[in-house]
This record gives structure tokens, C-alpha cells and sequence, in this order.
């Protein structure tokens, strides 16, 4: 009977502790089947090439944050589909390489799809239209047109696709020569102090630049190839990418999208 007793006493012991800590787990936050909003967000780093207005470039009034087109549009699909992000601010022509290596997760960078990229990393859909366009310094009355590069240099940002249609300039024996830099102000400069004689790149920042600092450059020819941006992730990650595009497609769907074309455009 002694025995009896204490084998009931400890199966009760055992199934108290079983219930409590079965409480404790769900308080805690452990998924469950009924527990499915606690489960945590996940966390993609992205990369991107912070001087690139209005796309993306460094908010003055907030030391360190990086504000513009893409990263607005990106936050409203991390919100749409769970996930979260943390930034890491490469070179332009560092994304890809950093992205094949796993230190980012996703390109946010006004990327230009391309036949050449798309063999290194998948794209998004795209999510906006550019095109490249030839500038000049605003006093520079020689150049009016692609016609007239003859012999002249341009600078250009190094990786792009502005980068690559001067290297195809300059192997039709078009141009002189091609200097490459890394950010805009910097071509900008080169174009200023006379080292370069225009500049081949993408329309909407070429737009915004002016906007921004009038009577600096203008733009003498037609849009020279038309252009789209997406959103890279790595090779064969279907699952990011799907949920990229769906966020997407819900963004322009419920407007968003059109909001944040209204505040940069």
C-alpha cells in the first residue's frame, strides 16, 4: 500500500511540473500551434551605396541614417511581408561580391538589371524605369550631344552601367579616355575642375542633382538606353526573392508605392 501511495505521489509531482512548465513555455513566447504572433521577425542585412540621391544617400539632419526612394520602398515591403532590416553601406561595385561572400542579404542600391548581373545574382521585378542620360557642366557649350564626344573624357561611377556604355564609347574609339570614381559629388568635381568633359548616368539622379544644385550640370542628349532597377539577393534564394516581389506587387497595389513616387519624384 506504502508503495502504491508513493508511486501516486510522484506521478502527481510529475504531471504539476509537466503543466507548469508547459505554461511557462507559452508565456515565454515558445511557438505553439495557437502561439503564432510571437514568433520573432527575421532579419536581412541589406546593402547599399549611400550616395545615390534620391534613391538612397545620408539624411543630414540624422547623422548615420540613410534616407531615399529605395529604402522607404524596401521598409514598406519588409513591413507587408514580417521581416525586418539592418543596413550595411558599401562601395557600388562591393554589392555584388559582398552579397555572393553572405554579408548582405539583399542589394538595395538603384541596380540596374542586367544580362551580365543576372549571372551572378537573382533580381527582383523591377520596381522603377530609368535611363541614362549625357551631362556636361552647365557652361559648356561644345557638347550638345552624343555627337560631340569625340575626343573628350568622361567620368563616370565605377560599376555601373554609365561605366559600361563609356568603356563601350571608348572601344568604338569614340572617346579619349574614361576616369573612374566612386560617388556622384566626385564626378561631379572632375567635371567641375575641367579633368572630365561629361558625365554618362542614370537619368533619375542625374534630375535630382540638378534640382538639388542648379546651374551645375546640364543634360545635352536624349535618354541614351532605356533601363530598370531591382532589388538583388543571392543565387537560387527563391524564397527571399518571392517575398520580395510580393511585398512589391501588395505596395503598389494599396498605394504606398505611389506615395513614396509622389515624395522623391
Amino acid at each position: 500500500m506504502t508503495k502504491r501511495l508513493n508511486l501516486l505521489m510522484v506521478l502527481v509531482v510529475i504531471g504539476l511540473v509537466a503543466v507548469s512548465g508547459c505554461s511557462d513555455t507559452q508565456a515565454n513566447g515558445t511557438v505553439t500551434e495557437d502561439a503564432g504572433a510571437s514568433i520573432a521577425k527575421t532579419t536581412y542585412v541589406i546593402g547599399t551605396e549611400p550616395y545615390f540621391p534620391p534613391f538612397e544617400y545620408a539624411d543630414e539632419n540624422n547623422s548615420g541614417a540613410i534616407i531615399g526612394f529605395d529604402v522607404d520602398l524596401i521598409k514598406a515591403i519588409a513591413e507587408d511581408q514580417g521581416f525586418s532590416v539592418e543596413w550595411k553601406s558599401l562601395d557600388f561595385d562591393a554589392l555584388i561580391p559582398a552579397l555572393q561572400s553572405g554579408q548582405i542579404d539583399i542589394i538595395v542600391s538603384g541596380m540596374t538589371i542586367t544580362d551580365e548581373r543576372e549571372q551572378s545574382v537573382d533580381f527582383s521585378e523591377p520596381y522603377i524605369n530609368a535611363g541614362l542620360a549625357l551631362a556636361v557642366a552647365e557652361n559648356n557649350d561644345q557638347i550638345k550631344s552624343v555627337d560631340d564626344i569625340q575626343g573628350k573624357v568622361a567620368a563616370v561611377q565605377q560599376g555601373s552601367t554609365g561605366a559600361a556604355k563609356a568603356d563601350e564609347f571608348k572601344a568604338q574609339g569614340l572617346i579619349e579616355d574614361v576616369i573612374y570614381l566612386p560617388h556622384v559629388n566626385d564626378i561631379i568635381m572632375n567635371i567641375q575642375s575641367g579633368r572630365a568633359d561629361f558625365t554618362i548616368n542614370d537619368l533619375p539622379v542625374t534630375l535630382a542633382y540638378m534640382n538639388e544644385q542648379p546651374g551645375v550640370i546640364k543634360i545635352v542628349d536624349d535618354q541614351l538606353q532605356s533601363e530598370s532597377y531591382g532589388f538583388a539577393v543571392r543565387e537560387g534564394n527563391t524564397e527571399l526573392r518571392e517575398m520580395i516581389n510580393a511585398g512589391l506587387a501588395n505596395v503598389k497595389e494599396n498605394g504606398t508605392y505611389d506615395e513614396i513616387m509622389d515624395k522623391y519624384f
